[in-house]
């Protein structure tokens, strides 16, 4: 029979939140230039918890994407730390705990939409009936079946930017880092893969850290907004979303929704991101 210490002992451990999966602690990184030191993030503080979505939204040259490349263990902080899934981000990314998907779709045009999302299960050496397996998978996900024998050259840019979600996805990462991959996109397209991607999360759900410049697409989109200003880029305001899971297009007008946008825009504001 368990004591009473041991009762509380199990009641304290169901309560207890699991580990963040990105655990950022005053994070702080200097580029050495020939000008002198660049400070490009200074004192970030912030965890990302299993299953968020998280944008980072700010002005060019705040660090948005130099936030996600420290994740990415593409740069490395020279102050602070950060794990992600409980290792270093060198640790998380040799064992391809993150799919990574940048501004441009960057597909080999020589290779067709299969081969090019079965590229880093090549180089991960998978047996080709296990590739197979993956790629349709991936792109029924992101609803691309039927699609595999075509060439880049032949789709549009949006669907040339699912053909790249979907080889980060073919890896099986339990997180996914999204540098605007929508942002050279036009709006009646952008809208419709920002409702694809919801419905891509909540059938994964998997992590996501996105970066935006776009405070429609950052409210639309995440479960928390990150605020970022620049000079050094340092984070403004982390604002909680409480909206729906399940979101249509609709929602931009609703008044909590526009009540989150105004949040951030007056962060932007403060953070005096609109002196460029």
């Amino acid at each position: 029979m368990l004591t009473a210490s041991e009762i509380e002992d199990g009641l304290e451990d169901a309560m207890r939140k699991p580990d963040p999966v990105i655990d950022i602690d005053n994070l702080s990184l200097t580029f050495e230039t020939n000008d002198g030191p660049v400070h490009a993030l200074s004192d970030i503080d912030l965890k990302i918890e299993e299953g968020d979505f998280v944008s980072f939204i700010g002005p060019s040259g705040c660090g948005k994407t130099t936030l996600l490349r420290v994740i990415a263990d593409l740069e490395q902080p020279t102050a602070g730390s950060i794990t992600v899934n409980g290792v270093s981000p060198e640790a998380a990314r040799l064992a391809r705990a993150y799919g990574y998907v940048f501004q441009a779709a960057a597909l080999y045009p020589w290779r067709t939409i299969a081969k090019n999302v079965a590229l880093p299960l090549e180089i991960m050496g998978l047996s080709r009936d296990e590739q197979n397996r993956r790629i349709a998978r991936n792109m029924e996900l992101v609803n691309l079946s039927g699609f595999e024998k075509k060439f880049p050259w032949q789709l549009s840019g949006g669907m040339q930017q699912r053909a790249s979600i979907a080889r980060a996805l073919a890896v099986e990462p339990d997180l996914l880092l999204m540098d605007e991959p929508f942002g050279a996109l036009d709006e009646i397209v952008r809208d419709h893969l920002n409702e694809q991607l919801l419905q891509l999360w909540a059938k994964t759900n998997k992590t996501v850290v996105f970066v935006t410049h776009s405070i429609p697409e950052a409210v639309f989109l995440s479960s928390k907004i990150v605020v970022l200003c620049p000079r050094p880029g340092r984070i403004y305001d982390v604002i909680e979303s409480d909206l729906p899971r399940e979101r249509t297009l609709d929602i931009r007008e609703t008044p909590q929704f526009l009540k989150i946008a105004h949040r951030v825009r007056e962060g932007l504001k403060a953070g005096h991101s609109y002196e460029d």
